[in-house]
């Protein structure tokens, strides 16, 4: 049997002796053991690896019932009622858009990482983007799909209001979650955010238009948004709509936007969330014939592979999706286990300057 190498591929969020405990409890489900498992020297031949890593996860299944010591040089007895007890479970992602889970580099490793945990992964039919965020209609798409428990990306509040009245265990990743009873995680983005405003600030501009999403917008400023508009105002900058425009999510919608800001008051500065976007805006700006960062600085508020081929580098907020996926592996064990868990948590984030930041262009003099 191979076990994933997860340390080559930047993914380190199961250890080898997780993924041998996950193997053996699936293999007592399916009846290979019935009364006492094999001891480790045995199973260290089988697998491959060193007696010391199948003890570690042999200890793993007794701390949680499965197996019964009885003693130095005796063979573990099997629970087969508590190994039943302890169940795999099937997961449903609702996505925010469709092909997310193919394009976002955290979204895969969360998927592979489930998976290895020995915990069946399905996508909603549809996605929020799809249903326009409409709770009757994520309502129907839940009610169709045979899941145990739910991760939904980026969910709107009535969403996840909506999932936080039901029996089903809910993972808001993202989203806007703050206060709401389920288990949640995301980056903290605020003082990054702030630490970019007021390098713009600084710079010199005063025209700084941040992109986001509406959910991020109405009913009111979410949190980022909140601390880049206060980051303005405590630098002289009186803050409103102009800073956060309001655009159709669509293409089309998202580059008429930036055609009406820059016929009518040019930004100086745009920050763009989400990588999708950010790209768009560099091939708008490219379009009008601006040049970065000499007409325009341009900021991320995502670190994606993709920037990093930039040149010159693009300044940007990067956090590490290492702890958000051991959070939520942390999240599906202790469901799995029969135990809540609504806890919430953030993952650090920080400001990495690149070369698309620069001085506020001098307004030209009229001839």
């Amino acid at each position: 049997m191979m076990w994933a190498d997860w340390g080559t591929q930047g993914m380190n969020f199961l250890s080898i002796a997780d993924q041998i405990a996950a193997h053996l409890h699936a293999e007592i489900l399916r009846g290979r053991w019935t009364t006492a498992i094999p001891g480790r020297h045995q199973l260290a031949a089988e697998f491959g690896v060193n007696s010391k890593t199948v003890e570690a996860a042999l200890r793993q299944l007794e701390k949680t019932g499965v197996l019964v010591s009885q003693g130095a040089g005796r063979p573990r007895l099997i629970d087969v009622k508590q190994a039943e007890a302890i169940r795999e479970l099937r997961i449903g992602f609702l996505h925010l858009e469709r092909h997310e889970e193919q394009r976002d580099e955290h979204l895969i490793q969360l998927w592979h990482a489930l998976e290895e945990a020995g915990h069946q992964v399905l996508s909603a039919q549809q996605t929020l983007t799809d249903m326009q965020f409409e709770v009757k209609r994520v309502a129907a798409v839940v009610g169709r799909t045979k899941a145990d428990a739910w991760i939904v990306c980026a969910g709107s509040r009535g969403v996840l209001e909506w999932f936080a009245r039901q029996p089903l265990p809910t993972f808001a990743l993202f989203g806007q979650r703050v206060g709401l009873p389920m288990a949640a995680v995301g980056p903290d983005k605020p003082p990054a955010l702030v630490e970019v405003t007021r390098l713009l600030v600084a710079l010199g501009h005063r025209r700084i238009v941040f992109m986001c999403r509406k959910l991020r917008r109405l009913p009111t400023p979410g949190t980022s948004e909140k601390a880049f508009l206060t980051a303005l105002h405590e630098g002289g900058i009186p803050a409103g709509d102009y800073n956060l425009p309001d655009w159709e999510e669509t293409p089309g919608g998202f580059h008429d936007c930036l055609d009406s800001l820059f016929r009518l008051t040019p930004p100086t500065a745009l920050i763009v969330d989400e990588t999708a976007w950010f790209i768009a805006a560099m091939n708008h700006l490219l379009r009008l014939g601006l040049r970065v960062p000499d007409d325009v600085s341009l900021v991320s508020t995502d670190d994606h592979p993709t920037l990093h081929c930039c040149h010159p580098p693009v300044a940007r907020i990067a956090w590490d999706s290492g702890p958000v996926i051991r959070r939520i592996l942390k999240w599906a064990h202790n469901i799995s286990h029969g135990r809540p868990d609504i806890r919430q948590s953030l993952t650090p984030s920080r400001f990495i300057p690149g070369g698309t930041i620069g001085p506020a262009p001098v307004p030209r003099a009229k001839a």
